[in-house]
């Protein structure tokens, strides 16, 4: 039973998101290029679909405003080593002295006709990335293996999946064969104007000086990407970064927890990375 629950970690953001109508409860998201337009054909064939792009770029925040956008439940499973495909499908559990079958968050939203967002797929078990085929092509069906059931999507189901293609290795990457089910969207970090309007919307109390500094020494600190820092400074970070300045911290001390902190240990990364941000933020 131990084991179970600690499967169920990844799990535990699958409850349904009902949309919201009315255009105050919109997900804030700023287009980059076409691809509202193409997730919304997507939907409209009702074809899966695979959002790419480095960590925190907005992918899952572009999902919430398109769930929105279509007035469509989501449901969100955060994939890791241990999910197997009974943790999305469902599995039979002992409720006293019966037997019963409780369906997975997938189940779920096949059933709901929810948008079922698999986030970083390449980190479940092969298992649970082939258990989802079925409902990548014409058949649109789930099989419940245990139950000896095959469920019929519902018309408004659809799936997505994300994945990271900076991470990739010969033991975490998607099948050819998998990939080639799906429409593609590619993600980047915004570009600067884009991210400044991001930033000053997300953190409404920074000058407009401060979000230029910020913007900018997040650009210029992405360079460092090529130069041995595993994973660039992402927008999610500078937004972290402008919330610890709006809280009261010295803007070089805030991009030092926020920007350099979380992604190196590393000291002489460290110290490059430093002498970015007091470039931009000297006095």
């Amino acid at each position: 039973m131990k084991g179970f629950l600690n499967r169920l970690r990844g799990v535990e953001r699958d409850i349904i998101q009902q949309p919201v109508d009315d255009e105050a409860g919109a997900p804030y998201y700023e287009a980059q290029k076409n691809e509202v337009e193409i997730f919304e054909a997507a939907y409209k064939k009702r074809l899966p679909v695979m959002l790419k792009g480095p960590t925190g770029c907005g992918k899952t925040r572009f999902l919430e405003y398109m769930a929105w956008r279509l007035k469509r439940p989501l449901v969100t499973v955060s994939c890791h080593e241990d999910l197997t495909s009974s943790d999305l499908v469902g599995r039979f559990l002992l409720e006293g002295e019966a037997t019963v079958w409780q369906d997975g968050p997938l189940t779920r939203a096949v059933k709901a006709g929810a948008i079922c967002y698999l986030d970083e797929i390449v980190e479940a078990r092969t298992d649970s990335t082939v258990i989802i085929h079925p409902l990548t092509d014409h058949r649109r069906q789930l099989p419940l293996e245990k139950k000896g059931q095959e469920i019929e999507a519902h018309e408004d189901f659809m799936l997505v999946i994300s994945y990271n293609p900076g991470y990739q290795t010969v033991l975490k990457d998607l099948k050819p064969s998998t990939k080639q089910r799906f429409i593609g969207i590619n993600f980047d970090y915004p570009r600067e104007e884009i991210e400044r309007k991001i930033l000053k919307n997300e953190v409404p109390e920074l000058d407009d000086a401060t979000v230029e500094k910020l913007v900018a020494a997040g650009r210029r600190a992405r360079t460092l990407k090529d130069h041995g820092l595993e994973e660039a400074t992402s927008t999610r970070a500078l937004v972290y970064a402008g919330n610890m300045i709006a809280a009261g911290i010295e803007p070089v001390e805030a991009c030092k927890a926020a920007l350099v902190n979380p992604v190196t240990d590393d000291p002489e990364l460290a110290e490059a990375l430093m002498e970015i941000i007091k470039a931009h933020f000297a006095v």
